[in-house]
């Protein structure tokens, strides 16, 4: 025995415990021990599957250590060419040194203060300015949240009650998020039929169809559209579309917000996706790539439509941790680095490269906006199958939520054309090992 194990022993003798007790004890301590050091050899891997719930039956199971830039690193020190960003969040590369810079000074002040709107925070009032900015000028009044969906939530609270109407029209192939009232929206009848039966008064309507603008009447609050549909597979809205969208949304006083989730901050060549469609949205909602891998949303509108949430009732829409100091730090400091760096005027170019390199003859069509690309292959099974063989070469790509076919491709604004041409390179490496 140790001389730990005698110590016991004699502490018990000392307190009078029988023999049995003692050896019942030691046993259970011994038993204790060994579950406690069990407990300690389950691998990460075992308790994602077991302690984390999981949105799908195979997720990627890929285990990072660190990330820096374009690249993410697992345990072996392998680096990994992230091609999609976290789906469009990481617009300046990961880590960017001018983001953790804010985050840290900021975690030096304070974190979480009060609920939203009460307290003027420094780290809110600055991004507001930044992005209003940015933004025309009737776009005046922004509302900080957490995430995509509930921007969507906030967008359509806001546009129902201004409107003091009920309906609201999406688009078949959209997607706008996942809590309830978001995924009411959502544009595919599989996820329609098992979750969306939240929010009544909901059609659909097809994009880029100008007979179905008829759908939109004076009982139609909103319409809400991406446009750039990015789960779709990067389907673009025609110009006359959105031009008809507007006179019809003019004629029936119905309100247009703009899905910029996926679009804005630089993703498509533009700060805003709708900055290339020559009109200004009644209202938008903003995510991903804001908070430079922070969680950070807004939606934005006229002060006007906005002010209905603060009265009949007093709080009408409220968040405890929506404008988190961190967060809207981070966030300034990615509009700092989108602007200071000139990662815009590049889009094009890195997008134009992408594709003069993406040859290939089971490549059958490349959709793209910016950098937003998505590669079509003739059928599911070899879509998947050039995915996986991408992760084997050291890329991480993804597919489309309601596009099956297509290869995501959305890197950081940031990577070099020395870096795109190695991305492409392992690209078509993966595609021929796939015939």
């Amino acid at each position: 025995m140790t001389d730990n194990k005698y110590l016991t022993f004699y502490y018990l003798k000392k307190t009078q415990y029988k023999y049995q007790t003692i050896c019942n004890l030691y046993v259970t301590l011994q038993i204790k021990n060994l579950i406690k050091s069990t407990i300690f050899m389950i691998s990460n891997k075992e308790i994602f599957k077991n302690s984390i719930a999981q949105t799908s039956e195979s997720p990627v199971m890929f285990e990072p250590t660190h990330a820096e830039g374009l690249y993410i690193f697992n345990s072996a020190n392998e680096k990994y060419i992230d091609l999609i960003s976290g789906i469009s969040v990481s617009n300046i590369g990961h880590r960017h040194e001018k983001v953790t810079t804010a985050i840290k000074e900021q975690v030096d002040k304070y974190l979480h203060l009060m609920v939203y709107g009460e307290y003027i925070q420094s780290p809110q009032t600055d991004l507001a300015s930044k992005i209003c900015s940015l933004l025309p000028e009737s776009l005046n009044n922004i509302y900080f949240v957490n995430s995509g969906s509930e921007a969507v939530e906030g967008a359509l609270k806001i546009a129902k009650k201004h409107c003091n109407r009920e309906e609201v029209i999406c688009f078949n192939n959209a997607y706008h998020g996942s809590t309830l009232g978001a995924i009411s929206l959502i544009g595919n009848k599989e996820y329609v039929d098992n979750y969306a039966k939240c929010i009544n008064n909901v059609k659909r309507i097809n994009i880029n169809n100008i007979k179905d603008l008829e759908t939109i009447t004076t009982k139609t609050a909103c319409v809400i559209i991406e446009l750039i549909q990015g789960e779709a597979g990067i389907i673009e809205c025609e110009k006359n579309y959105i031009k008809a969208l507007k006179a019809r949304c003019e004629e029936t006083k119905t309100l247009i917000i703009v899905d910029e989730i996926q679009t804005g901050f630089g993703r498509t060549g533009t700060f805003f996706a709708f900055e290339q469609y020559d009109f200004t949205p009644d209202i938008i909602t903003i995510a991903k790539g804001m908070g430079g891998g922070m969680p950070i949303g807004a939606f934005i509108a006229n002060k006007e439509i906005m002010n209905c949430i603060n009265n009949n009732p007093v709080l009408g829409h409220i968040t405890t941790f929506g404008g988190h100091p961190v967060s809207c730090a981070a966030s300034s400091a990615t509009i700092d680095v989108i602007i200071k760096e000139k990662l815009i005027e590049t889009v094009e170019s890195k997008k134009n490269k992408f594709i003069s390199l993406l040859k290939h003859p089971k490549i059958k069509n490349i959709r793209s906006k910016g950098l937003l690309i998505a590669l079509d292959f003739e059928d599911e099974k070899t879509n998947f199958e050039v995915i996986k063989q991408c992760y084997k070469n050291n890329v991480l790509s993804d597919w489309f939520l309601f596009n099956t076919t297509s290869m995501r491709i959305a890197p950081p604004l940031t990577i070099t054309d020395e870096e795109i041409e190695l991305s492409c390179e392992r690209i078509i490496k993966s595609i021929n090992t796939t015939i």
